[in-house]
């Protein structure tokens, strides 16, 4: 059944906004290994996150279905099932073995779990189709009585304590959540290294006659931002510029809540230039650990010989603000929260190209079981891209969707995209809050959801969003 199968590597980082990237035409941040991945691949420059926060978005990777369909709409809405039809298992029934090393958050835990709750177990995780799981998850949590890999890492080396002091000083609930800072850990012993250091001797174990997935899901660049001493000091200089000023207004006490809590959640008012230029600079040391330990699992399948018969795939979850319209994090529906760096280097390469038609993320669950000759997961809307990289773009769609509740006592909210615009409505009563021109006003300044001579263009936005979401 799997002979002659090609591997699969799927690179899946935490909060990496599409624009921080060489290739995305970024000329400051260092990613030459991830520029290698698109010269010698597809990049999708109009990928959306299924829902800018998360969870949703991981358990939409999945299944292949939109967070209506699952009903995982926010971080506290309960936990994925493995009892759901997932790409995983599908790889696994196709003759792969599979891992997980990282951050999956499968589960609600620590968010919104009852207090005393134990945290997933690997046998957990591994239950979604993983034969090998090693289980991270978001730096705060290492300050709770657990014992996850990377604090036994660095309690063998002795440097747990000193870890985290630090992110107790800078914890998530407080006003220093978005402070910059350099790590105090060496390079070698960052969790982002301590992750790479697990795929690589993963990898190291593979037999040549057995074809393998690996989902190597980073915690970073979320926050908190702190970059290791190498990249820190290299960027220390390094002019960023903060983007999309405009700060979002609007008359309608809904997305009025929604605001409010996005600002609150940001500390809005601590985010000078100075502060939010501090931040951004750790955020792309980050950014450049991650594609320096990249790099060196390519040169690990080429020394292997395995390159030229291995997927490469590179996502993310979900964007980061870094100050964009006057907040942090993600939360919403801006080019900076909901579009993900996506790119796919079949076996061999291709002729480095730019798709700029919409695609969800959770097209790359599609895709991997298309390029792993694996069944289709039943009921979902994913899409295989594997056409669009080998020049066939009949697989193109009219639009993207992205949608998130933030606690159950807010609006849900649904936005899409048909790349020219983009438009926000209340799921729950239809109201629309935001009507973006991407193509005349790309940093979403001008808000035309009440211009009378966008009319129409708001309609056609709102007939695409239901035809998409009713075919689910």
């Amino acid at each position: 059944m799997s002979e002659g199968k090609p591997n699969l590597l799927f690179l899946y980082a935490d909060q990496h906004r599409a624009d921080v990237m060489g290739c995305a035409g970024n000329d400051i941040v260092v990613t030459p290994h991830l520029d290698r991945l698109a010269g010698e691949g597809v990049r999708f420059d109009q990928a959306w996150t299924e829902s800018p926060i998360c969870q949703p978005a991981r358990a939409s990777l999945l299944t292949g279905r939109f967070p209506s369909d699952h009903g995982v709409l926010g971080n506290f809405a309960g936990d994925c099932q493995p009892d759901w039809d997932v790409f995983p298992r599908r790889l696994q029934q196709a003759g792969y073995t599979t891992a997980s090393i990282g951050k999956t958050h499968f589960d609600s835990w620590p968010m919104g779990a009852e207090p005393g709750t134990p945290a997933p177990t690997e046998e957990w995780i591994g239950s979604f189709g993983f034969d090998h799981v090693v289980e991270e998850f978001d730096r705060y949590v290492h300050l709770f009585d657990v014992d996850t890999p990377y604090m036994s890492f660095l309690r063998r080396h002795g440097a747990l304590e000193l870890y985290q002091d630090v992110i107790r000083d800078n914890f998530r609930a407080g006003d220093k959540h978005w402070n910059a800072i350099t790590s105090p850990l060496p390079q070698e012993l960052d969790l982002t290294s301590f992750l790479a250091d697990e795929a690589e001797q993963w990898l190291a174990t593979r037999p040549a006659n057995q074809p393998w997935f690996l989902q190597l899901s980073f915690v970073q660049p979320h926050v908190p931002l702190i970059g290791d001493p190498i990249w820190a000091e290299h960027y220390a200089g390094a002019q960023i510029e903060r983007t999309a000023r405009t700060e979002p207004t609007t008359e309608n006490e809904a997305w009025a809540q929604q605001l409010a809590f996005m600002r609150r959640h940001s500390h809005s008012d601590l985010l000078t230039d100075e502060f939010v230029l501090a931040g951004a600079r750790q955020y792309y040391a980050m950014v450049s650990l991650i594609d320096q330990r990249i790099g060196n699992l390519i040169a690990q399948l080429e020394r292997s010989g395995q390159l030229d018969n291995t997927w490469i795939i590179y996502c993310a979850d979900h964007g980061e603000m870094l100050g964009d319209h006057g907040v942090m994090a993600k939360m919403n529906f801006y080019r900076s929260s909901v579009r993900v760096p996506l790119i796919i280097r079949p076996p061999g390469g291709t002729d480095g190209r730019v798709e700029t038609s919409p695609v969800q993320a959770f097209d790359v669950a599609a895709t991997l079981l298309d390029a792993g000759r694996a069944t289709p997961l039943d009921g979902s809307t994913a899409r295989s891209l594997t056409p669009m990289v080998s020049g066939n773009a009949a697989t193109a769609r009219d639009a993207a969707v992205s949608m998130i509740r933030m606690r159950p006592d807010l609006t849900t909210w649904q936005a899409v995209t048909n790349g020219r615009w983009r438009a926000t409505f209340s799921a729950d009563t239809g109201a629309a809050v935001e009507l973006f021109d991407l193509v005349d006003d790309p940093d979403e300044a001008t808000n035309r959801v009440d211009d009378p001579g966008a009319a129409d263009d708001l309609a056609r936005m709102a007939d695409l969003l239901a035809s998409t979401l009713g075919a689910t």
